[in-house]
């Protein structure tokens, strides 16, 4: 259990530089992240941070596509959580 909380505050500081770096590249007209590198970020585990950060700096947040995707790994990613909770106890 401790490795699993590890392993998603490293992820999610990962995915919220990620997002973050992204964010100020759009900004700047450079070269972006891709979306599929943020989703992959994002199904690991770092959906969290994410989800967080796309209302906070208002990053991919009117873009539809990249919201319902986000919002179907967050309700997997619940419903993983809750079922190992579950089983745990």
């Amino acid at each position: 259990m401790k490795f699993a909380i590890t392993y998603l505050i490293i992820i999610n500081i990962l995915a919220s530089i990620l997002f973050c770096v992204d964010k100020r590249r759009a900004t700047k007209n450079k070269r972006r992240i891709p979306e599929s590198i943020l989703h992959l970020f994002e199904l690991v585990g770092g959906i969290f941070s994410v989800i967080f950060l796309m209302f906070i700096i208002r990053h991919k947040n009117q873009k539809m596509s990249y919201k319902l995707i986000s919002f179907v790994i967050l309700a997997l990613w619940i419903f993983f959580i809750v079922v190992a909770i579950y089983n745990y106890y």
